[in-house]
């Protein structure tokens, strides 16, 4: 089976990262899109197995969560309208956990806004984290229950709801933008969290950088993703990438694994590569030919 070089796998999975399209990539990199389309699987299912072993006792002190939309092949308002459609089409999103100190992501889910994803999303959080934290979310009546039935009184958890309103210098036309944030209003649900720390920034700021970095969250273009497989595993690639080999501004030349003692280097996306190398089957030895037999 041919391979493609350590270099050249380097540079599509670094270009996947940096929001390059798979076609862009496939003409840069001289490569078809079904070899780029192949090493994200490899790369995506690497990665998700190296974060659920890696990141885990997480010792963090203020986490904040959010969801971000995306859609599979068509949005969800056009499912039904929609001439040729995927069983795994329509909205999806992508719930995130991140640390306000190390900028760590600690954990992600790709699915629907509903109960169910934001019960498995905050057990799987619960799961990684090694002591109490404050947590902060926004008014997504989802998290209220989630967040209940899976921490109980063991969490400092507020929520922030943003008041929107109309902007008065808007034309009655439709708009991409959201609405005008006319103020904030703040609410402690259990223990006693910290009312300077009860923010979403940093959780909301992540979701900007998920948008640039990931060329299938870009609004109003055609780099959707076509596939759920895919989705995920691109979310996969890009949170070890986040966590392990890029550097934070804030965090004076560190990537967020090493501000939170889960690495003690800086990784290239040389190592990334050989995480994904070392996941995959050994090719075994060819036994001898014998005739009558399909090799």
């Amino acid at each position: 089976m041919n391979k493609l070089p350590l270099e050249k796998r380097v540079q599509i999975l670094s270009m996947l990262c940096e929001g390059s399209s798979m076609r862009s990539i496939s003409r840069v990199c001289d490569v078809s899109i079904n070899t780029v389309t192949k090493l994200l699987v490899d790369a995506g299912r690497a990665c998700a197995t190296f974060h659920d072993k890696t990141v885990r006792g997480v010792k963090a002190q203020r986490i904040q969560v959010d969801e971000i939309w995306s859609f599979v092949g068509v949005k969800e308002a056009n499912l039904f309208s929609a001439k040729t459609v995927r069983e795994d089409g329509g909205d999806v999103w992508t719930w995130t956990a991140i640390d306000a100190d190390t900028k760590l992501i600690a954990t992600f889910l790709v699915g629907d806004r509903d109960y169910q994803s934001g019960r498995t999303f905050m057990a799987d959080l619960k799961s990684r984290l090694a002591n109490r934290v404050q947590l902060t979310s926004d008014g997504h009546k989802t998290y209220f229950y989630a967040v209940q039935q899976t921490f109980g009184d063991d969490v400092d958890y507020a929520q922030l709801h943003k008041i929107y309103g109309k902007d008065k210098d808007a034309k009655n036309e439709r708009r991409y933008s959201p609405p005008v944030c006319l103020g904030i209003e703040t609410k402690k649900i259990t223990g006693n969290p910290d009312e300077k720390h009860i923010s979403t920034s940093f959780v909301e700021r992540q979701n900007l950088t998920m948008r640039m970095h990931m060329r299938r969250f870009t609004r109003l273009t055609n780099g959707f993703s076509k596939k759920f497989e895919n989705h995920v595993w691109m979310v996969a690639l890009y949170t070890v990438w986040y966590n392990f080999v890029k550097q934070h501004k804030t965090l004076k030349g560190l990537s967020p694994a090493m501000a939170a003692g889960l690495s003690d280097k800086l990784w290239s996306m040389t190592d990334l590569a050989e995480i994904v190398d070392a996941s995959l089957p050994q090719p075994g030895k060819r036994g001898p030919y014998k005739k009558g037999l399909i090799a």
